[in-house]
This record gives structure tokens, C-alpha cells and sequence, in this order.
């Protein structure tokens, strides 16, 4: 009898061996999940598809698995599904998730540019003269654009810094949680599945929706949203060796034909279409054991991000419909508790960095990157300095890209490992710039102007930059921007240019006919930039021409000049929008001393722009000053005379039918946004607005006094367009005239 009991011991090892599902092989060494020393409960595989900002759903579908103390063996998640299931495969708890996520602005995450708060201060001022909002490269005769909408800088920044405790597992089994992450080759379509490498990039990957993100490159291959060939990684899963499958589906149902009556909703159609073969596929293989958890989520878009909180509260709901099933699969408190400390023991500090280096890619920026992030060398991680150096260098705006990740050396070192890329359409870019006014009396002034960059000129960042502009002042300019340093941002920049534009003649306060002012120069500039807020800057520039009357009495002799001057300008730039600010201030303040040669005309010059703006809600309120004034110096010079008039320059007379060398003018201007969430008429941002304005231009010092100030006022509609803002006003001043407007440019 005994061999035949040992015969029936090996046959029933052998059928118990048979019906466990096969789990995947697990290098020697190998950290295990932290649950694995559970043997006797199942082991529970969770399943998180696709679908945008409808995956906020998998929160509260965690949310309730915590609180019922279900644990949690292995995840597989696709696109948003990969990036909740990173956050919590890297230890992280539901309630950790979700409030990280709903800290997060996500309409800025989805933006590549910085905040103009933190974009350079060059980058800023071409804001204030190039406002066609289009990003243009110029490569021989070919103009570029970005390959996605969307370059995923911002969002990856946000990763690298939330998954920074889990920056140390280079497998995907060494996570507190068991983890894959599905994403899509672009160039032979077949789906890969990510179980090691650098984790930020397999999430990052997973989530590039075609046309909206740029593709992630990683380890060779081309990668794209996972949702595209699997968006229910249900094989995924169940190769990892579990028992029991959570499924949690936030892809689209099919609507009926009476819910197809918006683009969002025949938008979220189409994706349901191309998504369901597969998708019922992957449903097809759960079995009865297996839980399948489906929000009802038909009217959320997964462009959506602001309803996230509702899709989240969605996905509670759906979980708290099965909980009788899911605490079929939960564990006593205690038990719980050792899975949660256990989970929560794997999460790594942050390492200390001993090197810091760039990949072979990203040569051009090597000495950038050394210059500033060599500092980090000796000190532990610190995500948020690391993301703020970023933020600053990236901000210069040349990079597509640029990230790091923690990497050890063949010496065990822990360092930073950067890679920069340059931008796909660059490294020479085109900015556009319109201006166009009409004041309904048959007065039209327009202008197009352009800028051509040509950047990276070598390892500190030189530029060259030429700008020309058409229309009613036109203007013809160039500058070579020379950085002395990568820290400490000293300049040297020479330049030139040629233009012209009108000046009103003036009897009294009447306009009596227009001067043409036509000049040339170059010069020699110094100056320093301070942070990414400012610039002091100092120079010496010659300049020639002359001023003739082309409307009046054109036998006024014209007055050339042949100008030396010296100037000290500093600058500051911390507003949030050059159109339409809510927060911040600016000021420029500048003193310029000219010496007419060979004539005994010359002039010292002060002026002072300054603005702030603060808001509350819908409501901005913009306080805005300017000035000029000669110091010393004949009051004749026509060239060094400051015009006024116009839209918010005394909106209720003639645009430049004021001029004089002394003038000054203040505005209080309030603003309202309009439609609904602020987004405006069309999804352009627009707002109603009202502006007081009193000052004016004197034509000598003594002629200043408060009673000759004019006192206007403006009622304006105005709205953020991709060419600049548009302006339709009225303006009105307290002497009887009136000013009709459609103005296309800056005005603030």
C-alpha cells in the first residue's frame, strides 16, 4: 500500500500544480510583494484601464478597497489606470492619491510652457511684442511645429517628484505593489508591456494620446498611449500570478443616438468605437470568480479634468455597489495593518547624489546642465529644488524636454542622469506679432511684425535675434545676445536698427498736422539678468536721422540729429499674463542721456511704466502708471517728444493725436470674465471691462498742472485670441470728445 499512497500524493501535487494559475518567473534576489507571505488568502490582481480624466474613478474604486482592507498582489494599468496605479504601486495609500490629485491644476499640468511667471526674462518680453500664440520653427525653407499639442513636461515633472520614494526600483516586482504598465509601439503598433526601467517614462509613455502628448522615446522604441491596442490589460494581469482579477472599466459605453448631440459626446463615441473590440476581448477571458467594476461615467469627457472630483465620486460609488463581493476578499485588521506597514516599509528616502551627468543626446546642454545642478552633489534628493532649477532652465525655451532620472554608476553611486532634447521644431524659431487699430473716423493704423531666432549659437545660450515689422512703423532690427555665464546671467549685446513712425504736430492742444520720424542706429549693451524676474541694463548707442512734417505746413524745415546716448534701464517682469494679468506687477524704469551732435540739441530722459494687478474670483483690477519726462535739454527735440492718445492712453481722443516731452498718464482698470468657467465666448477666455484714465502731454514744464489733466473713461469688450487680444471700445473724455475702437494688440 505504500507505493500506491505515494502515487496518489504525487498525482494530487501534480493537480494542485495544474489548476494554480502559472505566475511569472521572478529573477533571484528578487524583492517580493509585501503580501506574498500570506499564502493562504488569494492573491488579487487589479486591473485599471484607460479613459482620461474619466480614470479618476480607479481613486475611489482604491478608496473603498482600502477602507474594506482588500489587499492589493499586482496591478496592470493603462494610461490614466498606469498613473493611478504607479501612485499607489509606489506605496502610496487611495486617500494619499487623492489628494495629491486634487492639488494638482491640471489645465496648467497639460501645458508645456512654464507659468510666464517662471519663463525666462527674454521670453517674457517677446510676449509683449510677438502675441500670435503659435509655436513656429524654421528649419532651411520648411516652417515645423511641435508633434504633439502637448510635450508632457509639466506632467512629468509632477511624477518624477511623486514617485520619487520609488525612484529605486529598477524592476517593477521591487515596488511595494507588483506592478505593469502598457503602452503602444507607434511604429509597429504592437503593445508593450513595461516591468522594468525608469517608471516615470513608462507611465509617461502610457499616457501619450496621438496628437495631444508627443510620443515618449524609451529604450529604443517610439511609445503612445497604451489605451490604443489595450486599454483593459486583462492578460496582463492574470500573467502575473494572481487568483482573483478587480477589473475597473472607465472606458466609454456606447451612447444611444439621442446622446450624440455635442463634440465631446461624438468625440467620446469615435474612441468607444476604435476601443471596444479589444476591450470585450479582454472582458471576454474574466471568469465567475473574477470582479468587474464599471462607474457610470457616460457624460464625463476624458478631456475633462475639472470634473475629476465627480469621476472620482463616480467611482466610489460603483466599488460600494459591490462591496459585498469585495469583502469576500478582505483581511482581518491586523492582517491589513501588516500589509499596510509592510507596503509602506519598501518606499526608499530620498538618496544623497554623488555625480551628476547628461546622456549622449543631450551634448549641447551638458555645461548648462553641470553649471546648474552640479549643487546637488553632496546633498540628498530634493524634488522640489530639482523641479524649481528646471523650471528656470527649461523656461529659456529651446528644450522639448527635460528630465532625470536616479541612476547608479558601476562604482554604486546614486546620481542624476539628465536628458535634455532640444525642441522638435527648433533650434531656429519664428514669432508673429499684429496690431491693428480703426477708430470708425477713418483713421486705421496696422502693423505686422516678426521675429527670427536663431538660439543655441553655443554652450551658454547665445542668440541671435531679427525682428521686422511692416506697416504704419515699420522697423528693421537685430541683436546678438551674448551670455558671459550659465549662473550668473551677465550679457553683452550689440545692436541695430532702422525705423520709422508718425508724431502728431501740435498748435495748443490742437493737432495741426504729423511729423515722420525716420532714424538709425546701434549700440553696445551690458546688463545682467536678475533671476527670471528682471534685467538691469546699461549702454551706449549712436543714432542718426531727422523729422519732417509729411501732413500740415510741409515747408517746416526738417530737423536732422545725430545722436550719442547713454542709458540705465532695469526692468521687472513678475505679471502672470501679458494680455490679460490677474496677478503680478512690472515696472521699467529708464534714464537716458543723449548728446545731439554738432547741435546744441540734446536731452536727458526719465520714464517710468509700472502696473499691477490683482483679482478675486471673476473680478482683476489693474492699476497702471506712465511717464515721461526731459530732464534737461531743449524742449524742441521732436524725436525725444513721447505721443498719447487712444485706447487706454486717453481713450476718449485721437490714438497719438497728443505729443509733447513731458507727459504722464494713470488708469484704473477693471476687468470681469465672461462665460461660463471663465473660458469666454467660443472657449476664448473674453471679459467686459472699464477703465478711468486722467492725465495728459505738456509741451513745457510749466504748461504741468492739475488743471490741465484730462479725465477719460472706457467701456471695452475684450477677448484672448490666438492673434492677441481684440478690444472693441468706447472711450470718452471730459472735454466732449469721443473715441470709437477696434483694436487688435497690446493694449495693457
Amino acid at each position: 500500500m505504500r507505493p500506491f499512497r505515494l502515487l496518489c500524493l504525487l498525482l494530487a501535487v501534480a493537480a494542485r500544480a495544474v489548476a494554480a494559475p502559472a505566475a511569472e518567473p521572478v529573477a533571484p534576489g528578487m524583492a517580493q510583494p509585501a503580501i506574498a507571505a500570506v499564502p493562504a488568502r488569494p492573491r488579487i490582481g487589479l486591473v485599471l484601464s484607460g479613459g482620461g480624466a474619466r480614470g479618476a474613478a480607479h481613486i475611489g474604486v482604491l478608496e473603498v478597497l482600502d477602507e474594506l482592507h482588500v489587499p492589493v498582489d499586482a496591478i496592470a494599468g493603462t494610461s490614466m489606470g498606469a498613473v493611478i496605479g504607479a501612485l499607489y504601486a509606489s506605496g502610496m495609500s487611495a486617500r494619499d492619491i487623492a489628494a495629491l490629485l486634487s492639488s494638482v491644476d491640471w489645465q496648467d499640468a497639460f501645458r508645456d510652457r512654464p507659468k510666464r511667471t517662471d519663463l525666462a526674462f527674454r521670453r517674457k518680453q517677446e510676449d509683449l511684442d510677438y502675441l500670435v500664440n503659435i509655436p513656429l520653427g524654421l528649419k532651411g525653407r520648411r516652417l515645423l511645429i511641435p508633434r504633439g499639442l502637448v510635450q508632457g513636461q509639466k506632467l512629468t515633472q509632477l511624477l518624477r517628484r511623486a514617485l520619487l520614494p520609488a525612484s529605486g526600483a529598477h524592476d517593477f516586482d521591487h515596488l511595494p505593489t507588483r506592478l505593469r504598465v502598457v503602452a503602444t509601439d507607434l511604429e509597429s503598433g504592437a503593445t508593450v508591456v513595461m516591468r522594468d526601467g525608469d517608471l516615470v517614462s513608462a507611465v509617461r509613455a502610457s499616457m501619450s494620446a496621438p496628437g495631444v502628448f508627443a510620443p515618449v522615446e524609451r529604450e529604443g522604441r517610439l511609445l503612445v498611449d497604451g489605451g490604443l491596442t489595450d486599454n483593459l490589460p486583462v492578460e496582463v494581469a492574470r500573467a502575473m500570478g494572481v487568483d482573483v482579477l478587480i477589473v475597473v472599466d472607465t472606458g466609454f459605453a456606447l451612447q444611444a443616438r439621442k446622446r450624440l448631440n455635442s463634440l465631446p459626446a461624438v468625440s467620446n463615441q469615435a474612441i468607444a468605437i476604435m476601443l471596444r473590440r479589444n476591450i470585450e476581448l479582454q472582458r471576454a477571458q474574466l471568469t465567475p470568480r473574477d470582479l468587474l467594476i464599471e462607474p457610470q461615467l457616460e457624460q464625463l469627457s476624458s478631456y475633462d479634468f475639472a470634473s475629476a472630483g465627480r469621476a472620482r465620486a463616480l467611482g466610489e460609488s460603483a466599488a460600494r455597489s459591490v462591496a459585498g463581493r469585495l469583502a469576500a476578499l478582505a483581511v482581518p485588521a491586523d492582517e491589513h495593518a501588516r500589509y499596510v506597514a509592510a507596503r509602506a516599509a519598501l518606499r526608499q528616502p530620498a538618496p544623497r547624489i554623488e555625480f551628476v551627468r547628461s546622456d549622449a543626446q543631450s551634448t549641447p546642454y551638458g555645461r548648462q546642465i553641470q553649471d546648474l545642478f552640479g549643487g546637488f552633489v553632496g546633498r540628498d534628493v530634493d524634488a522640489a529644488a530639482l523641479g524649481r532649477e528646471i523650471t528656470d532652465l527649461y523656461g529659456r525655451g529651446t528644450m522639448e524636454t527635460l528630465d532625470y532620472t536616479i541612476a547608479r554608476d558601476p562604482d554604486g553611486r546614486r546620481g542624476l542622469d539628465f536628458s535634455a532634447r532640444r525642441n522638435s521644431w527648433g533650434p531656429n524659431y519664428l514669432r508673429l506679432g499684429l496690431s491693428l487699430q480703426d477708430d470708425f473716423s477713418g483713421r486705421t493704423a496696422f502693423n505686422a511684425a516678426g521675429r527670427l531666432l536663431f538660439t543655441e549659437l553655443n554652450t551658454l545660450g547665445a542668440e541671435s535675434v531679427w525682428d521686422v515689422r511692416i506697416g504704419s512703423a515699420p522697423r528693421l532690427a537685430t541683436e546678438l545676445y551674448l551670455p558671459l555665464s550659465n549662473v550668473r546671467r551677465w550679457f553683452v549685446a550689440p545692436h541695430g536698427e532702422v525705423e520709422a513712425h508718425n508724431l502728431a504736430q501740435l498748435a495748443g492742444e490742437e493737432q495741426v498736422g504729423e511729423y515722420r520720424v525716420r532714424s538709425a542706429s546701434y549700440g553696445l549693451d551690458v546688463g545682467r539678468e536678475l533671476g527670471n524676474f528682471g534685467e538691469l541694463r546699461g549702454g551706449v548707442i549712436r543714432s542718426s536721422g531727422s523729422a519732417a512734417v509729411i501732413i500740415g505746413d510741409t515747408a517746416t524745415p526738417r530737423e536732422p540729429f545725430d545722436v550719442r546716448g547713454y542709458f540705465l534701464r532695469f526692468s521687472y517682469d513678475h505679471l502672470d499674463s501679458a494680455l490679460f494679468p490677474r496677478s503680478g506687477q512690472a515696472l521699467t524704469l529708464e534714464w537716458r542721456v543723449e548728446e545731439n551732435l554738432g547741435a546744441t540739441l540734446g536731452s536727458d530722459l526719465l520714464t517710468l511704466d509700472w502696473s499691477a494687478a490683482f483679482s478675486r474670483g471673476k473680478y482683476t483690477g489693474i492699476g497702471w502708471i506712465s511717464g515721461g519726462t526731459t530732464v534737461s535739454g531743449s524742449e524742441a527735440n521732436v524725436r525725444a517728444w513721447f505721443p498719447l492718445g487712444g485706447f487706454l492712453k486717453l481713450s476718449g481722443i485721437r490714438a497719438d493725436s497728443l505729443a509733447g516731452p513731458y507727459y504722464g498718464v494713470a488708469r484704473l482698470i477693471g476687468l470681469r470674465s465672461i462665460g461660463r468657467g471663465g473660458e469666454g465666448v467660443l472657449n476664448v477666455p473674453a471679459y467686459v471691462g472699464l477703465s478711468f484714465e486722467v492725465g495728459n502731454a505738456w509741451a513745457t514744464r510749466r504748461d504741468i498742472a492739475l488743471s490741465s489733466v484730462r479725465r477719460d473713461v472706457a467701456l471695452f469688450l475684450g477677448a484672448d485670441t490666438y492673434l492677441g487680444p481684440v478690444y472693441v471700445a468706447a472711450g470718452y473724455d471730459d472735454r466732449g470728445r469721443s473715441g470709437f475702437y477696434l483694436f487688435l494688440g497690446r493694449s495693457f
